[in-house]
């Protein structure tokens, strides 16, 4: 499973999992490379696998063309934030995986145009899952960010099937972000059993059987969690 983009101007960068790595971890807790203030960054991490070739519930698509349609809908609700908050930066970066995780669009402040492209450049889907890898992959970009609140969003229609587990990695960015970096994840036509380990480390799932539901599930989230808490106190976490 899984979904990805590499479009117009935008470069893609891709990497394969790593499996000797973790040796190299240590417990000491992530620190921000640059210096920073309010806002919110969010990568989002989309399934390309090759499941997402498959027909979507209740429609006549396959499930990357209605995932990618969903995404897109988000749009309009980043569009409608950003004109009642100019001042609150906001900062999206889009990545994709399959057997391997690319980066189509870093994190950067709001661009709907060059979004959209790069959502219109999606990949076609193939090979397998590298969901932990994914999350691994996006994580210190949210770093080089520059503002407090961090998210990775995560859609996808499966379970792993190449590089790390993903419940080790939401637990390590858990415990070494000190729950700065908040890991959310819409289930698409899969059980969200699957990652109910999320509510352990401060993170969500939602499922999401059909294409309705998907549009659903990601403006529950969006709007309902990353953005709404990344302006219900608009200051550091962990700081009072």
């Amino acid at each position: 499973m899984a979904l990805l983009v590499a479009a117009g101007a935008c470069e893609v960068h891709r990497r394969e999992p790593d499996r000797g790595s973790s040796t190299a971890d240590t417990s000491a807790p992530y620190q921000a490379t640059v210096e920073e203030g309010v806002g919110a960054a969010v990568a989002i991490l989309i399934d390309t696998s090759g499941s997402m070739k498959e027909r979507a519930p209740g429609d006549s698509r396959p499930k990357h063309e209605v995932a990618r349609e969903a995404l897109e809908a988000m749009l309009d609700a980043t569009d409608a934030f950003i004109a009642k908050r100019p001042d609150f930066p906001l900062k999206i970066g889009l990545y994709s995986f399959s057997s391997g995780v690319r980066t189509l669009r870093p994190i950067q402040p709001y661009d709907r145009a060059a979004i959209r492209a790069t959502l219109d450049g999606l990949p076609r889907p193939g090979g397998g899952t590298a969901i932990g890898e994914a999350l691994r992959e996006a994580r210190p970009e949210l770093y080089r960010s520059g503002v407090f609140r961090k998210y990775l969003l995560v859609v996808t229609d499966g379970e792993n099937t190449t590089g790390r587990d993903p419940e080790d990695v939401a637990r390590e960015i858990f415990r070494k972000s000190e729950g700065a970096v908040q890991t959310y994840f819409v289930a698409f036509d899969t059980s969200p059993e699957k990652f109910a380990f999320l509510k352990q480390v401060g993170g969500d799932v939602i499922g999401a059987g059909t294409g309705g539901e998907l549009r659903q599930a990601l403006d529950g989230i969006y709007q309902g969690k990353i953005l709404a808490e990344a302006t219900g106190g608009e200051k550091e976490p962990g700081r009072k």
